[in-house]
């Protein structure tokens, strides 16, 4: 369990959002204070150490690397930048495997959360929308070549050889991460999910089998509401795609520190380098293991 992930997610439960914020600036400044004691006790990397740290950990057998990452967490120890993280790890899948990363959207903070955002403005320009999900990932959206799947707030980044069919018909999906998804074709392809300066609770993944198994994941469903889902107009260029974002969710706790009791030894590899935090998996190993835990009544949810 990520001590950090947890306590954040105890003060966005219980927090308001300016609370929060106010309490995350203060913890950047700590950490900031703290990076130069930080670095003498664990040592400094670079990205040419980083790129060879990865090489050795994780070879290059894989198609599709998808990459979750936080700058802010690598503050201790890494003397890069969020530019270079991002050409590194295009060099480090070469040609012939392709790199992706999440670019999602969860509303204008000035608004309020999604809902909130798209009921005043029920739009989202794909191209000048940035990605919330830190500055790597904005620069990796902009690099050029770079597609993006059409979804307002489960967007993903993609380059490489099957960039184009990882994003493709994101806007037509069932669901942000079901049958049809980037998530999908990641799960169906040979994916290796890797979190650089992140634990594995922010592995998006896992909600692949609950959207994929439908009314057959053993965990019950909010009802809809007699209110429409509500429809956002994905503009990108001269194209406007309407996306139906499907309400309802799940009405049992998310919880994601139960993943390794789910998994078999070896699905999951987590480490730290230089007191960074890594893990490491496949997306159809932790897929198929979720599915087969779901069969046997076991979820990633907690009831009330």
């Amino acid at each position: 369990m990520d001590l950090l992930h947890t306590l954040s997610e105890l003060a966005l439960r219980h927090l308001s959002a300016q609370r929060f914020a106010a309490l995350r600036r203060h913890y950047l400044a700590v950490q900031r204070h703290l990076t130069p004691m930080t670095r003498r006790i664990y040592g400094t990397f670079d990205t040419a150490a980083l790129r060879t740290h990865l090489e050795e950990r994780l070879g290059t057998e894989f198609e599709v690397l998808m990459v979750h990452s936080s700058l802010n967490h690598m503050h201790c120890a890494y003397t890069g930048n969020a530019l270079e993280l991002v050409r590194m790890l295009i060099e480090f899948c070469g040609p012939h495997r392709t790199l992706a990363m999440p670019a999602f959207f969860f509303g204008d903070p000035k608004i309020g959360d999604v809902q909130a955002t798209f009921r005043q403005d029920p739009t989202f320009d794909l191209r000048r929308t940035p990605s919330q999900m830190g500055l790597a990932t904005e620069i990796f959206r902009r690099t050029k070549g770079v597609v993006q799947s059409r979804h307002p707030v489960y967007r993903i980044a993609a380059l490489g050889p099957r960039a184009a069919a990882l994003t493709a018909g994101h806007e037509h999906a069932a669901s942000a991460a079901g049958r049809g998804s980037p998530f999908a074709y990641m799960a169906a392809h040979d994916t290796l999910i890797l979190g650089i300066g992140k634990s594995f609770q922010v592995m998006t993944q896992v909600h692949h089998v609950e959207e994929m198994m439908g009314d057959a994941f053993p965990v019950p469903r909010r009802p809809l509401g007699a209110a429409a889902a509500p429809i956002v107009t994905v503009v990108e260029a001269e194209h406007r795609i309407p996306v139906t974002l499907r309400g309802g969710g799940l009405a049992w706790r998310f919880n994601i520190d139960k993943l390794p009791d789910l998994l078999m030894p070896g699905d999951l590899d987590l480490w730290h380098f230089h007191q960074v935090p890594f893990f490491a998996a496949r997306a159809r190993r932790i897929t198929d293991r979720l599915v087969d835990a779901a069969r046997r009544g076991k979820t990633l949810y907690d009831p009330p």
